[in-house]
């Protein structure tokens, strides 16, 4: 990429799997040069599945407009290379067990010894110190460890949330404090060392919950229900078509009741007239809520609720996701030379979305240029 606002930048991954993944395509999207260090017989994401025309779909998602280089860093000529490469570098990202690049001479604090303007960031399971620190760390062990499985799903057993959220959640963090750290290294010229462990991430991201545990409530697994609103959830129509319904205040409760229900005289009942009253009388709510939806068609309710100001959403599923009107794609070309469409990352600049046609690199695809490039130095 030519422009963006990290044109201009290095940064030097040695990554595997989600996390780092997630978080370096992010600064390639900005215009930022990653090089994608892998192991030579390549990151195991590439191996994740076939869906995007016969490649990784996550491989795919998450190495877009990189470069791929493999490095067999048990050899001192690689290891020389990547010190070559880390000199230059702006940013320095890595994901693997603690202390192996350390006892290679490649840690943290043997590299920002060589350039101290670099930006190191080191993601790991549950940090580099602890009783865990050693102990292998994917998304869903996390999920299981930190409780997160144990409020999701329905009321009889606990589930995996449906994505990598904690690699995702773990690569956004370590996204933001890279920023963080450019930032500063603008204004006092000197580089950082940032360590980012999954754990922690998700931990902080439970906080509600926890709060509520700490206080001797702990949350139940309620499916598509809300544990601390009232009326949050899905109400099926008398066409069958499941609508999940949001009232976030008192105000629109009483809308609802009027305009939607039919049924004014729950806007003032005690045991409605509130949220704190209608999630203790939940079964009431949703009785009184479930029955006026079944009364309509999905068509008519909708109308209802959009008339009324309602917050109201469809239960869809992936394939109402490609046809939704409100998706962006972006086009990437896989290291098998597809091109797949997929959703555009989120953010507007000046009103305009940074989408651009992207590749992901077939293993060690760069190698050549990158060993001729940094060769000399």
């Amino acid at each position: 990429m030519t422009t963006g606002p990290l044109y201009g930048l290095l940064v030097l991954s040695i990554e595997q799997a989600v996390a780092a993944p997630y978080c370096t395509a992010r600064l390639a999207d900005a215009g930022a040069r990653v090089i994608k260090v892998e192991r030579p017989e390549g990151d195991f994401a590439r191996g994740y599945d076939q869906a995007a025309a016969g490649d990784s779909s996550y491989f795919v998602w998450l190495n877009r407009g990189k470069e791929s280089l493999c490095l067999d860093l048990n050899a001192e000529a690689d290891r020389a290379l990547l010190l070559h490469i880390s000199d230059r570098a702006d940013v320095v990202v890595q994901n693997l067990k603690p202390g192996t690049l350390d006892g290679k001479g490649l840690g943290p604090d043997d590299l920002r010894a060589r350039n101290p303007r670099l930006i190191t960031c080191s993601i790991s399971g549950y940090g580099e110190s602890g009783p865990f620190a050693q102990r292998k760390a994917y998304d869903l062990l996390i999920q299981a460890e930190s409780g997160l499985c144990s409020i999701n799903g329905g009321p009889s057993e606990p589930a995996r949330v449906g994505i990598s959220v904690v690699d995702i959640a773990t690569g956004a963090a370590a996204h933001a404090a890279i920023l963080e750290a450019l930032i500063g290294r603008g204004i006092t010229g000197a580089g950082t060392d940032i360590r980012v462990s999954m754990f922690d991430v998700i931990a902080d991201w439970l906080t509600v919950p926890y709060l509520h545990a700490a206080a001797g409530q702990t949350p139940k697994r309620m499916g598509l229900a809300h544990p601390s609103i009232s009326p949050y959830g899905v109400f099926t129509t008398q066409d069958d078509q499941p609508i999940l319904l949001s009232i976030q205040n008192d105000r629109e409760w009483r809308v609802l009741v009027k305009r939607v229900l039919d049924r004014p005289d729950l806007a003032d009942d005690p045991e409605t007239a509130t949220n704190t009253a209608r999630v203790t009388h939940r079964a009431r709510v949703d009785t009184a809520v479930g029955a006026a939806i079944a009364r309509h068609d999905a068509d008519a309710i909708i109308a209802l609720l959009s008339a009324a100001d309602i917050a109201f959403a469809r239960v869809n599923d992936m394939n109402s996701l490609i046809a939704h009107p409100h998706l962006t794609t972006a086009t990437v070309t896989t290291p098998g030379g597809a091109n797949v469409s997929l959703p555009a990352p989120a953010p507007l600049f000046n009103g305009v979305r940074r989408v651009r046609h992207a590749h992901a690199p077939a293993l060690n695809a760069h190698s050549e240029t990158i060993r001729a490039e940094f060769r000399a130095t």
